[in-house]
């Protein structure tokens, strides 16, 4: 479906939503249709963005739980859009959308002006720039997951576990990574032994209070804004408890295999160490969590079907299996 099919689609949902927000909207454009279908709102105030939720991924409860996370990370000073309750002082609000016989959750937030940080760095990837966004952004990382350790969870906060079962358990969260059809009987079995020796690794790694909380668990340069020399975290929609180490290892994710790695990584953990610290341990244990995001994006294609991400199975399925074969667990 493209942009404009999209938007005759949604658009009627999102302005019944809008009713219920204090919110008097000049103009809504759809600008993006991927997970979520999201439209910039300008007002004659400000701009905000309405996102309706995909269906099926959230309940309300887990949207909600999301909302006092990101207030939460607003009054410990972290840059992320401000949500926008509703008139009556709720979250989200449900709409239909007709043409396709659904009902979604609808959120208002705050438009966070500035440049996707993956588009920004198309023209500004010399070595330099790089250490120099990759370091405000481990400090960014950092920040979150201080907050979140000495965090007290609200009563009613319910986010999914990206735990050894939420990964690489018998039903991940990102989908049976190992059932992918593009897999041949061989590789199959390769990721299956694969999952046997991660979970292990996962399970005496532990969920130590210090190393494993609430994290973003996307936080890669797709979802960063850059405003001047501002980054802003977006797009909170994967956010749940998992590893802080998981997090570092999707920041740094899109980089893995390029010669600029180590210096991306070390300024990475250089603003990051400059927040909180960071062991050696813990370092070690990177490349296991790059290999788990490589293996739950596989599983992420093969839950979505229709997205038709198959050619980047295909690009990169023999690397993905011959990091398979050398793992060695870090602990």
């Amino acid at each position: 479906m493209d942009l404009a099919e999209a938007q005759r689609i949604f658009e009627p949902a999102a302005r019944r939503a809008l009713a219920a927000f204090p919110l008097v909207p000049n103009e809504l454009q759809l600008v993006s249709l991927a997970e979520n279908a999201t439209f910039r709102v300008s007002t004659d105030a400000a701009d905000f963005v309405l996102r309706l939720h995909r269906p099926g991924y959230h309940t309300l409860a887990e949207l909600e739980s999301e909302r006092m996370w990101i207030r939460a990370l607003l009054d410990a000073g972290i840059s992320v859009p401000r949500p926008l309750r509703t008139r009556a002082g709720d979250e989200f609000v449900e709409v239909a959308i007709d043409a396709l016989g659904q009902r979604r959750y609808v959120g208002v937030a705050s438009w966070t002006e500035g440049e996707i940080l993956a588009r920004v760095l198309r023209h500004r990837d010399t070595v330099g720039d790089l250490e120099h966004f990759y370091g405000q952004l481990g400090g960014i990382a950092a920040a979150m997951h201080a907050q979140s350790t000495r965090w007290t969870l609200p009563a009613r906060f319910t986010r999914h576990a990206l735990d050894a079962d939420g990964l690489v358990g018998a039903a991940p969260f990102w989908g049976r990574f190992w059932e992918h059809p593009l897999l041949s009987a061989a590789e199959r079995r390769l990721f299956e032994s694969t999952r046997d020796d991660l979970y292990a690794a996962l399970v005496r790694y532990g969920r130590n209070p210090a190393t494993y909380g609430v994290i973003h668990a996307d936080l890669h340069s797709g979802n960063v804004l850059l405003d001047g020399e501002r980054l802003t975290a977006i797009d909170f929609d994967d956010a749940g408890f998992g590893w802080h180490a998981y997090d570092v290892a999707v920041a740094l994710f899109n980089h893995r295999d390029a010669p600029e790695y180590p210096a991306v990584e070390a300024a990475f953990l250089r603003g990051y160490r400059a927040v909180r610290p960071l062991s050696d341990a813990t370092r070690a244990t990177l490349p296991m969590f790059s290999l788990i995001r490589a293996l739950a994006i596989v599983g992420w294609i093969h839950q979505r079907p229709e997205l038709d991400r198959s050619a980047y199975l295909r690009e990169y399925k023999d690397r993905i299996c011959a990091q398979c074969a050398a793992f060695e667990a870090p602990c």
